[in-house]
C-alpha cells in the first residue's frame, strides 16, 4: 500500500476523493489524522496555484505525498464568481447554508437560460520533497436552480443541476455524482499518473504515517471505482 495524505479538513471532500483512490492500492488519511497539519494560506489567483500551495507546502512540512486540491463554482452571469472564493462566498467561515443563499440573492434577476455554471477541480501531487509530480483539472457544467433541492453532497451541490438529469447533485446519488462530478473527471485522469508513479518504485510507502498510531481507515472507501465517462 502506498501512503497519501489528502490535504484537506474537509470530512465530505476527504470521503469523496477516498471512494476514487482506495481501491486503487492507495492507504488514505486526512489532515483530521495529523495533530500539527499546516495551515496553508491560500493565496493564489487559481485553483491551480492554490492545489500546488496545498499540496508542496504541506508535503513538506508532514514528510508525506499530499494530494491538493482546490475546486469551486464558477457562474457565468457572475463573470466566474465565486470561483476561488466558493468555500468563503458570504464570509470568511461561512456555512454552505449561507453561501447558497448569497447566491441565489446574487442570482434573483437572472432568468433561467442564463443561469449556466460550472464546478472546477484542480488536484496536484506533491512529493515528501514539495516536488510536484502530476497535476490535473476538470469540470463539469450544469446550471444554478431557484432554490435548493436534496439532502445529499456538500457546497453548492443543491443547487447545481444536472441538466441531462433534471437532478442536482444533492439528488443524485453518491456514485453518480462521482461518475459525472468534477472532482470525479479530474480523479480518473491522476490515477494512471499516480500508479505509475508508484510502479516505478519512486514512492516511500513509510511517508504519511499519522502521528502515534496506524493510518486511520476512517477515510478508506469498500466503493468500487468510478465507471470512466
Amino acid at each position: 500500500m502506498h501512503r497519501l495524505v489528502l490535504g484537506t479538513h474537509n470530512q465530505k471532500k476527504g470521503q469523496e476523493l477516498a471512494q476514487l483512490l482506495a481501491p486503487h492500492g492507495f492507504a488514505l488519511s486526512t489532515l483530521a489524522d495529523f495533530p500539527n497539519p499546516l495551515e496553508v494560506e491560500e493565496t493564489g489567483e487559481t485553483f491551480a496555484e492554490n492545489a500546488a500551495l496545498k499540496a508542496t507546502q504541506q508535503a513538506r512540512h508532514l514528510n508525506a505525498w499530499v494530494l491538493g486540491e482546490d475546486s469551486g463554482l464558477c457562474v457565468d452571469a457572475l463573470d466566474g464568481r465565486p470561483g476561488i472564493y466558493s468555500a468563503r462566498f458570504a464570509a470568511p467561515d461561512a456555512t454552505d447554508e449561507a453561501n447558497n443563499a448569497r447566491l441565489l440573492q446574487e442570482l434573483a434577476e437572472i432568468p433561467d437560460d442564463r443561469r449556466s455554471a460550472y464546478y472546477v477541480c484542480h488536484a496536484t501531487l506533491s512529493d515528501p520533497n514539495g516536488v510536484i509530480r502530476a497535476y490535473c483539472e476538470s469540470r463539469c457544467h450544469g446550471r444554478i436552480r431557484r432554490e435548493p433541492t436534496g439532502a445529499g453532497g456538500f457546497g453548492y451541490d443543491p443547487l447545481f443541476e444536472i441538466v441531462e438529469y433534471h437532478q442536482t447533485f444533492a439528488e443524485l446519488g453518491a456514485g453518480v455524482k462521482a461518475a459525472l462530478s468534477h472532482r470525479g473527471r479530474t480523479m480518473r485522469r491522476m490515477i494512471p499518473q499516480m500508479i505509475a508513479i508508484a510502479r516505478d518504485g519512486d514512492w516511500n510507502s513509510e511517508a504519511a504515517q499519522p502521528a502515534g498510531d496506524e493510518p486511520s481507515n476512517s477515510h478508506v472507501s469498500k466503493v468500487a471505482p468510478a465507471v470512466k465517462s
